[in-house]
């Protein structure tokens, strides 16, 4: 693919650099919470991050009681499978040699979708979307903003398969770019269209790499896996919003609630828990705390009813007597995101 060599991953200069001239803009917030019962339980963590092929945990997708994980860099693509205790248990990789790969989603029908969108000196002229499907084939899907390169770091997948990218701004105007995932050509490249903005605001939560700036700079994405919110953070707060049908634009054009996080190194991955009653975060660096963030009883009431249907569980996929891909296609018919959790797992040396 163009461009493709090794990742440029870490701390940014020009971010550092960024970091002691905000402080101005007008950007959007939300209200503190009025009562008790608006308020979240308060983080605790899930359980350490130790292993080195994850020492910079860029993209986490929950999948029943265990994890999707991926780093940001290397020189193959790489998915890796954590169990509640955050040990690495199996890896799928690839020989697609990524330039820098962010975020990552899992689609209905069980592809992990990696986000080679970063570009940490805006010179690249197209980035890309990897897919890993569940027989084993990849897929590589190059992309062109229409107003010129942009840094991004996180990838919202609807539930309806459209993904969009959303860019990361060092004054917290992000842009949100998409294209129908039916325009989606593999081995070819397509244009994104820039479809909606965001505004991060400086709320004032420490944390990050990058002092004040680190506030305003969005560093990942999901969506819950019933499709009924979506996310994006920062390095210290998580934005969240209802979401309707696949409706991603309209959601983002409403009042998100603020989430801070807990303090960290450089915090870049998110998911929402299986149940979508709270958010999953993880940061850069060994060790790397897998942290629960519960979502306050107000956001959760806030959305449409769960749809109907029993999602297997990661024990249930992985100590069945079926095959892991008898059972990956019997758990696409149930759930949209452990369908994965089946899939057949090569390993390459």
């Amino acid at each position: 693919m163009p461009e493709a060599g090794r990742p440029r991953s870490g701390v940014r200069g020009r971010l550092l650099a960024a970091g002691g001239v905000l402080g101005a803009g007008v950007v959007l917030g939300c209200a503190v919470p009025a009562s008790a019962e608006d308020v979240a339980a308060a983080p605790a963590t899930q359980c350490q991050i130790t292993d080195p092929r994850l020492a910079e945990i860029s993209g986490l997708v929950a999948v029943g009681d265990g994890y999707l994980a991926m780093n940001d860099g290397g020189e193959q693509l790489a998915v890796h499978m954590l169990d509640a205790a955050c040990q690495v248990i199996d890896s799928h990789t690839a020989a697609v040699d990524p330039y820098d790969p962010e975020d990552m989603a899992v689609a209905a029908d069980g592809s992990v979708w990696l986000a080679d969108t970063g570009d940490n000196n805006t010179t690249r002229t197209t980035v890309a979307l990897l897919a890993l499907r569940p027989d084993g084939t990849t897929g590589v899907f190059r992309l062109t903003y229409p107003d010129g390169p942009h840094d991004a770091e996180a990838l919202l997948l609807a539930p309806d398969g459209t993904p969009y990218v959303v860019t990361k701004e060092v004054l917290g105007a992000s842009g949100v770019y998409s294209t129908p995932a039916s325009a989606l050509v593999d081995g070819g490249t397509v244009a994104l269209a820039k479809v909606a903005g965001v505004n991060m605001t400086l709320t004032g939560t420490a944390g990050g790499p990058v002092g004040r700036a680190g506030q305003l700079l969005v560093t990942g994405g999901a969506v819950s896996a019933d499709g009924r919110r979506l996310a994006l953070r920062t390095y210290t707060d998580a934005y969240v919003w209802p979401l309707t049908g696949s409706d991603v634009v309209g959601a983002l054009s409403a009042e998100p609630a603020i989430i801070p996080l807990p303090d960290s190194p450089q915090g870049e991955a998110i998911t929402f828990a299986a149940d979508g009653q709270s958010l999953l975060v993880a940061s850069e660096g060994l060790p790397s705390d897998l942290t629960r963030v519960p979502l306050a009883p107000a956001i959760v009431e806030a959305t449409q009813p769960a749809p109907d249907g029993v999602v297997p569980s990661f024990s249930d996929l992985t100590r069945s007597g079926l095959s892991p891909w008898t059972s990956a296609l019997i758990a696409a018919s149930v759930a949209t995101v452990a369908v994965w959790l089946g899939g057949k797992l090569r390993r390459r040396p």
